[in-house]
């Protein structure tokens, strides 16, 4: 890939705030699971549920329908992956 054109997508993923890193589910609410879904949308078969508080390695984003999704990990159990909505997460 050209400098330019590598650049280019490093600054993409910057912009939109997907750089990857640790992440933390806040919001879901004390009687409520944030949604683990196969895929990014609604569409998609749901995983498991995460509660406040959960620890995730957060990967690449995409906005689908307007909303946007980030594709993580479970801190504690690198092997479950999925799809959260981005407004579930918070840095640490």
């Amino acid at each position: 890939m050209p400098r330019t054109n590598a650049l280019a997508v490093i600054a993409l993923f910057v912009i939109a705030g997907c750089t990857g890193g640790n992440a933390v589910v806040t919001g879901a609410g004390p009687d409520d699971l944030l949604k683990l879904r196969a895929g990014p949308g609604l569409a998609f078969n749901i995983i498991m549920g995460l509660p406040d508080g959960t620890a995730l390695t957060r990967q690449e984003c995409v906005t689908e329908l307007g909303q946007r999704w980030c594709r993580v990990t479970l801190a504690d159990a690198p092997g479950v992956t999925g799809y959260v909505s981005a407004d579930y997460l918070t840095g640490r």
